[in-house]
């Protein structure tokens, strides 16, 4: 049995502690806000989209650059089984429109609770309020540092830390920091999931206005159609957002 350290306490973290407290593991959580899932909690306009119920060749289409990396974990760990863990703790799921998969109750906390739940009841050991400074490793495992002056040892660490897109829940670029400190090459990041600006006027006017089973099509210098779908999106007072300009 080893010791796992887990940073962050996201979607990603807490699966990674429920994971690895299945495999027999002592786990010990760590989450620098004062509660856990805060960036699940706003997903899907605070309905949460867990997961999304098509098959896995549809998945992989969807996945931009090298699919081909999540196909172990695809086969091993599918949309079902999510859903199973989730409502063997009490929560039930549902299938909506475009296969995407929400709580029955419409609320995001209920899946926060879910995974809380499991966690507990496998023995995780959840810490708020830790804000890890550093990761060090050696011969003899990894040392966590805490900003409070509490350090935790354990023999693995997992960085479950979230990227840089949203500061305000937690996802400030710790990770890329440690994953650095420990030896690890990292890429230069830019945001991913973006709206678009705009530069006719028109579309200020427009502001506000949302619209529902339209088709998107992006065209380049070329006259090539690189992204052309149908779905909802909506006008901003810079341009236009929602979910089919982010995902384009």
């Amino acid at each position: 049995m080893s010791k796992v350290i887990v940073i962050g306490g996201g979607a990603a973290g807490m699966m990674a502690a429920i994971g690895a407290a299945y495999n027999g593991n002592t786990v010990e959580l760590l989450e620098k806000n004062d509660r856990l899932g805060k960036k699940i909690f706003i997903t899907g306009k605070g309905r949460c989209n867990i997961t999304n119920a098509s098959d896995i060749q549809n998945h992989f289409a969807n996945i931009m650059r090298n699919s081909k990396f999540l196909y172990s974990a695809y086969n091993n760990f599918s949309y079902e089984d999510i859903c199973n863990m989730i409502e063997s703790a009490g929560v039930k799921t549902k299938i909506e429109r475009g296969n995407r998969v929400f709580p029955e109750s419409d609320k995001s906390s209920d899946v926060i609770w879910a995974l809380s739940k499991i966690m507990k009841d496998i023995g995780v050991n959840v810490h708020l309020n830790k804000n890890v400074t550093d990761v060090l490793s050696d011969a003899s495992g990894v040392i966590v540092k805490c900003f409070d002056g509490k350090d935790f040892m354990g023999d693995k660490c997992i960085i479950a830390t979230g990227g840089l897109s949203y500061p305000s829940t937690g996802s400030t670029g710790d990770g890329y920091k440690f994953a650095k400190n420990m030896g690890h090459t990292i890429e230069e990041t830019y945001p991913s999931l973006v709206p678009f600006n705009i530069k006719e006027e028109y579309c200020k006017r427009l502001q506000g206005l949302s619209l529902k089973n339209v088709t998107l099509t992006i065209k380049d210098e070329n006259g090539k159609v690189p992204y052309s779908e149908m779905g909802e999106m909506l006008f901003t007072h810079f341009g236009i957002s929602g979910p089919l300009v982010l995902s384009a």
